[in-house]
């Protein structure tokens, strides 16, 4: 049963770690880059580092960083609207990419189940 139990674990963990590289960036930034290319130094960095997130794919750093520069930073309009797009584009984004996970996860485990029994 140890056996079944230790199989089980690295097959999920190999699921959720399969689901976190998968790196295709459907986020749209354009309006956001736009928006911040004049911005003060300090807050082109901030949404320079945000971009950068969302580019290489790790969006919980990109939200936390965005709603971080939002509460601080003095934006223009443009830029609030910018930031709350890209955010909710985000977390739409981090939301499939869970249930995504969890879909997976069901299904290995079915697979698992089944060659377990046989």
């Amino acid at each position: 049963m140890k056996k079944h139990s230790l199989i089980l674990v690295v097959a999920v963990a190999a699921l959720f770690v399969w689901a976190g590289c998968e790196k295709k960036t459907n986020v749209d930034t354009s309006k956001m880059e736009k928006s911040f290319a004049t911005a003060e130094p300090t807050t082109k960095s901030e949404a320079d580092k945000a971009i950068t997130s969302i580019k290489a794919g790790d969006y919980g750093a990109a939200v936390a960083s965005l709603q971080q520069m939002a509460a601080k930073a003095k934006l223009t309009p443009e830029q609030e609207q910018s930031v709350k797009d890209v955010i909710a584009q985000l977390k739409n984004k981090l939301t499939d990419q869970v249930k995504q996970a969890g879909d997976d996860a069901k299904k290995g485990l079915g697979d698992l189940q089944k060659s377990v029994s046989k």
